[in-house]
């Protein structure tokens, strides 16, 4: 943890360009005006605010099982509960404990990413590190893998100094491997080629031209943080029970993601992050995975996904099918082809059956 001013952001300049060129995408709620206005004046969140206090915590969980060869990806900090609720709630201790201690009550605001904050850089001015190049937060013995939640306090405490270094130094190590190419020079992303956004955040169909590199990812993306030399180095496993693998996940195979329905998302993914894609998001997330891998074993669940009431899903397992070709795929197209009413889910389905017959 660290504690920084409530002083405006020094950087915020380098913000507004990103919303500007619209590197945000779909996520709109990041460029409304008093959202902008926040970030600038955190007094328009908390009138009396004084000091922030920043907390990083460990989200790698120490029973994450190496990843078995055509096993759906899922970003690290998504294997546990949601840490929405898990880090408001322990915030919320926290700011009970401190107003017994001081004796008396003081106005303050929990946000773990849900509010209009620049935490990264708040929290680099608390001195819990710096933000290196692939946008993350790095602190020198932690690596990256934490997440950052913050208490807008009504109180004057003793700041933190700041973390002035820059450790990247020449290392382009996530620059270069990652898939979209969405780093971009001056340490932000442009989220609309990142892999993160485009499973989690984006509504709708996935570019094209992106459903190749996606990989075999269906919620979130680690890639730039996997390569990071700080974290291959100094990442330690938490025990929190929070942060732990579920069963659900432990188990998971692009099978059973396709193939999801909404009781087993239900059951399967209560109180987890991965809700945050809805259950269409992640079955047309499994339907590129599936595309990636490669293998015609993936066909009769991409069959089940074809027949979803999501016509998204059907678009995506209509690619998908053709992305794997052979006689399975083009069997189960053809036989879908003249139930289908979606027009684009039609196009696709054609588009599919041409390319099989074409390889």
């Amino acid at each position: 943890m660290g504690i920084t001013s409530a002083a405006p952001p020094a950087h915020l300049d380098v913000y507004q360009r990103w919303l500007d060129t619209d590197h945000n995408g779909q996520m709109a709620y990041l460029a409304n005006q008093r959202a902008r206005a926040a970030r600038a004046d955190l007094r328009v969140l908390l009138p009396e605010v004084r000091s922030i206090l920043l907390v990083a915590a460990n989200y790698h969980g120490s029973d994450s099982p190496p990843h078995a060869e055509g096993a759906p990806r899922v970003a690290a900090y998504a294997q546990g509960d949601d840490y929405h609720e898990t880090l408001k709630d322990r915030l919320q201790g926290v700011v009970d404990r401190l107003a017994e201690h001081v004796g008396e009550s003081f106005p303050y605001r929990i946000y773990v990413d849900t509010g209009p904050v620049l935490e990264r850089e708040l929290a680099q001015r608390a001195g819990l590190g710096w933000i290196g190049k692939n946008t993350c937060l790095i602190h020198p013995k932690m690596g990256s893998y934490f997440l950052l939640a913050e208490v807008l306090l009504g109180m004057d405490l003793q700041p933190d100094e700041p973390f002035l270094a820059d450790r990247c130094g020449s290392c382009t190590r996530c620059i270069d491997a990652c898939p979209t190419g969405c780093i971009l020079p001056d340490r932000t992303i442009d989220a609309r080629r990142c892999i993160s956004y485009l499973t989690i955040e984006l509504r709708g169909a996935i570019p094209e031209a992106l459903r190749a590199e996606t990989g075999e990812w269906v919620f979130g993306c680690d890639v730039c943080q996997q390569v990071c030399p700080w974290n291959q180095r100094f990442t330690q496993p938490t025990a929190d029970p929070a942060f732990q693998t579920r069963p659900f996940l432990k188990k998971a195979t692009l099978d059973s993601f396709l193939t999801l329905d909404r009781d087993g998302y239900v059951e399967g993914l209560r109180h987890s992050p991965l809700k945050r894609a809805k259950l269409g998001g992640l079955k047309r997330n499994a339907s590129l995975a599936a595309a990636n891998q490669g293998s015609p074993n993936r066909v009769p669940a991409l069959a089940v996904a074809l027949r979803d009431p999501d016509p998204e899903v059907r678009l995506h397992a209509a690619w998908a099918l053709g992305q794997i070709g052979g006689r399975p795929a083009e069997r189960t197209l053809a036989e879908h082809a003249s139930a289908e009413e979606d027009l684009d889910v039609q196009h696709t389905v054609s588009e599919a059956l041409a390319r099989i017959s074409s390889d």
